[in-house]
């Protein structure tokens, strides 16, 4: 899983799905910006969830999600419906639609984490 470690949001989600006991390893671009697939830019990493699947596939979004929730004990039946049309098309565009507020959320998620 390739995440963005500058984002309080997701250091919390990633530190509950550790807690899971999932079975995901996770990198953080913001510190290790060098640890990327080929195929995966920095920017790109930064501006959107990944996951490099068992496969070798790489997906974002949604899809990513999705995949996370399959290897996340308690989740992974969450993760094997939410990978299934239509219901992924409508948790992508929910995630579109997240992804231009996230900024804001993170600004006031750290003020009010002081």
């Amino acid at each position: 899983m390739f995440f963005d470690g500058s984002c309080p949001m997701c250091r919390a989600e990633i530190s509950f799905y550790r807690q899971q006991g999932t079975g995901a390893a996770f990198h953080d671009v913001h510190a290790l910006p060098d640890n990327l697939p080929a195929a995966l830019s920095r920017e790109a990493a930064m501006a959107r969830f990944h996951v490099r699947c068992a496969d070798g596939q790489l997906v974002s979004g949604a899809r990513a999600f999705a995949e996370l929730w399959k290897v996340t004990p308690g989740w992974r039946w969450l993760g094997r419906i939410a990978a299934v049309p239509p219901l992924v098309w409508v948790l992508e565009l929910a995630y579109r639609l997240f992804l231009p507020v996230r900024p804001h959320l993170q600004r006031l998620w750290r003020r009010l984490a002081r």
